[in-house]
Formats: C-alpha cells, structure tokens, sequence
C-alpha cells in the first residue's frame, strides 16, 4: 500500500465519507482513516437511529386513533428489545454500505485512530502516511457538565443501546437532542420529566413554535421543568436522586443529558500541530475550509457552522470540487436559507428566519399563521394539533421564514424550502392552488397577515 496520498481524512462520517468519495471521482489518491464506526454519528447515534425510535414511539397513539375508526386495538404489547436489535441491524447494513462506497470509489481505508503530526503527515497507530491535504472530519462528542454525580448519568449515545427501558426518566438539556428524546421516551411508555435552566427550550427557533411545542408535549404527558437546574445526582437502592438548585429531591431510574455536543478533539493533533481553534473549542476554518495551517482543513460538526448532516454533504462536496474538482466553486458555499427539521413530538420544520430575526435584520414584516386540528383526528376526542407560521417582508413580500410544528412538518418544509430558496413572495404562495384536504394547503390559503414592527 502506498504511503503518499492526495488527500487524507480522518473521519469516515458523513462529510468525511462525501468528501474522500468526490475527491476520489476527480482523480485524487484518497485514504480515509476511522476508528469507531462508518457513517459517523448520523448513522450510528444520531439522526437515523433517533427517528427509527421516533416511528417506534408514534404507534401508541396510532393504535389510541385506530380505535376512533372503528378498529379494535387491543392487547398490544410493545418489546423493547426487537426494536432495539432491528435498529441494531439496520444501521449495522448501512455501516456495510458506506464501506462498499468507499471501496467502489477507490478510496483507501484505514482503521484506527488517525492524528495529524505536521502539515502534510498523518498517523494511524505506528505508521506515518503522507498527503498533500489533510481533512479532519471527526465530528463531535455529547458533553456533560462538572457536578457532583455527573457520572452517574448517561449520554444520548446510550439510548440506542439500553439493555432496558427505564420507567421515570429525566431529559435534562433543552436543544433539540433533549427535546427529541424526550418525546421518543415518552412515546415509548416512560414517565418523562424534562429539565432545562433556561424559561423554554428549543432556544434559536421561533418563538411561537417553541411555546406551541412545549403546549403539546405537556398536553400529552411529558413533564416540562423550565427555570431548573441540576446541582448533583445521588445513587441509591438502584434510583438516582436528583436534587435541583432550588433544593427539591426527584427521584429516577435514569437520568440521560443532553446539554450540548463539543468538537472531538480528542489526541487529534500532535504538539506544534494544532490549528487555530475559537472559544467553543472549535476548528476555525476560512471560506475554503482551510484551516490556520496551510494544507489541513476541517468541515462538518468540528467546526462552528451549522451542525446539519446535509451541511456536512455539502462541504464535502465543495471541497473535493475546491481541492481536485476541473470545474472548481467560485463562490463559498451558502449557508442561507437552510432547511432543517427536530423530531420531536410534534415534529418541527423549520426553513428562514423566525419572526424574531426578521424584526432584527429587516424593516416591517407580516405574519400569518394558522393553528388547528389535522382532520385525521377530527373523528374522535384526542387534542393533538399543528402551528404553521410564515414571515414575510412587507417592502418585497418576499417570505423570509417558514414555520411549522406538527405531523409531517419536515416533508411538508422540505417541499417549500425550494420556493423560499428561489425567494418567493406571499403572492407566489397565494397563486398557488392547494391540495386539498390536506395541512400543506394552509400554506398557500393564509390570507389575514398582521403587521409587525421592531420596538
């Protein structure tokens, strides 16, 4: 095997994985280097296993709904083990499939802990392999602050490997990772309390859509404790004993913290060999993904863009194209406008600005929104509902943002992500004729906006 490459990345996750295939198409010699798992987090603990647990725990509320149509639902029983061990298999497929990618493409793949000794050098265990670009690519690590009996907790990783469900669970952070979890555990038949210290949670997303989630969540049996933080944990009798900064004592049988990820960063870089990093701890990277030593560059989760698998994609992409590509970018990639969606339950799409940035960013703007009950449960009592806001500017009528929290938010967002990229306007939405009956024509049927300025 040669020892002198084109390009070496170390981290076989998506962006890595994107990236070294690209290159390899445009000719390049590549070598990708992983230690863990092919496919990253994405595949392994993050999106793919999380909504294949988010399908698992809808199918109590289907079986409740069935029953308003005339089904007899009874009986059913649900085994944690065979939904854990099919994921398992699953992702155990896709791991296989990113190897073949690579294979096919001709990349070399080298396993074990990769670390960048020098400009142009890479270890993996005792052998120095040589390459006229670097990419890190490594991704990031769930992090648990310092506290008395933080070891006591379990991270998000550890959800997809349970040996069992616990019964009372704590969620204790408040971005998207808690928020999903909490709604799967909850789904799944466990006695959930989420705990975050700040007033609501989902900070970043839209104001309405945050309070609207938080509504329905408690509407359908998570506890939220908002304004809440937790001082230490305390094991005993096989429970763990939570004791928050106000003094209370709550008891559970497990307690997962999901309170931000950090860059891995972990012996990635030899002494002399550390690239600039910002506060955060993570890699700053310029317009090209170069990052402060000339010839080694980073992408995906390690640096401080948006932490987005598809965002992870098309840096890989754009980079391959950057470093080997004939038609080489002559622009940066562009971060606007991307779409994004949390499965939790309800579901969240979300593409643009929320309200609170359009006010900050431009002059007046119109908000519309439409709140009301999916006609799939209109036969019967249940109160689940979906929130579906647009922004738009009032100078251009251009839509700035679209919202939406509720069953098949992420579908219906990714659809209309398009148009907002294209940049339509109200009127373009309101010359389009709806499908109908469905949640997606209220979109293109809201006609009372309200006028809203700064201040």
């Amino acid at each position: 095997m040669t020892s002198e490459f084109d390009l070496v990345v170390i981290g076989a996750g998506s962006g890595g994985v994107r990236a070294a295939r690209m290159a390899a198409s445009h000719g390049a010699k590549v070598a990708i280097v992983e230690e863990r798992f092919f496919g990253g987090t994405c595949v392994n603990v993050g999106c793919v296993p999380k909504k294949l647990f988010s399908y698992g725990a809808h199918f109590p509320d289907e079986f409740a709904l069935a029953e308003d149509y005339g089904y007899s639902v009874s009986g059913w029983e649900f085994d944690w083990h065979t939904l854990r061990n099919n994921k398992t298999r699953e992702i155990e497929r896709l791991n296989g499939i990113y190897r073949r990618i690579l294979d096919q493409a001709g990349v070399t793949i080298l396993e074990g802990h990769g670390r960048v000794e020098a400009p142009g050098k890479v270890s993996v265990g005792d052998k120095i392999i040589s390459a006229s670009n670097i990419l890190v690519a490594v991704g990031g690590k769930p992090f648990v602050p310092e506290f008395p009996g933080n070891e006591l907790v379990r991270i998000s990783d550890d959800l997809f490997y349970l040996e069992q469900l616990p019964k009372r669970v704590a969620v204790v952070g408040g971005g998207y990772i808690a928020t999903e979890f909490a709604g799967i555990l909850q789904g799944l038949g466990c006695q959930v309390t989420q705990i975050y210290r700040g007033e609501l949670f989902l900070r970043g997303f839209d104001e309405d859509i945050r309070s609207f989630v938080a509504e329905q969540m408690a509407e359908h049996g998570t506890t939220l404790r908002f304004n809440t933080d937790v001082v230490r944990i305390e094991e005993g009798a096989g429970v763990k004993q939570l004791i928050t900064d106000s003094g209370e004592q709550l008891e559970f049988d497990e307690v997962f913290y999901a309170t931000g990820r950090v860059p891995l960063l972990d012996n990635l870089f030899a002494e002399g060999a550390t690239p600039e990093l910002n506060a955060g701890g993570a890699i700053v990277v310029d317009e090209r993904y170069e990052t402060s030593i000339k010839g080694v560059f980073a992408l995906g989760d390690v640096i401080d863009r948006l932490q987005l698998t598809p965002v992870a994609l098309a840096e890989g992409m754009w980079l391959a194209a950057y470093l080997f590509g004939k038609d080489k970018p002559c622009s940066p990639l562009n971060y606007r406008n991307v779409a994004t969606a949390v499965f939790s339950h309800p579901n969240i799409g979300t593409v643009g600005m929320t309200q609170e940035e359009a006010l900050a960013t431009t002059g007046p703007i119109r908000v519309y929104k439409s709140s009301f009950r999916p006609m799939r449960y209109t036969l019967g009592d249940r109160q689940v509902r979906t929130l579906i806001k647009l922004i738009v500017d009032d100078e251009s009528d251009r839509v700035l943002g679209l919202h939406m929290a509720g069953e098949d938010a992420a579908e219906i967002t990714q659809g209309f992500a398009v148009a907002i990229k294209m940049g339509a306007t109200k009127a373009d939405f309101d010359a389009t004729v709806g499908i109908h009956p469905t949640a997606a024509e209220e979109l293109v049927t809201m006609r009372q906006g309200e006028l809203v300025t700064a201040g």
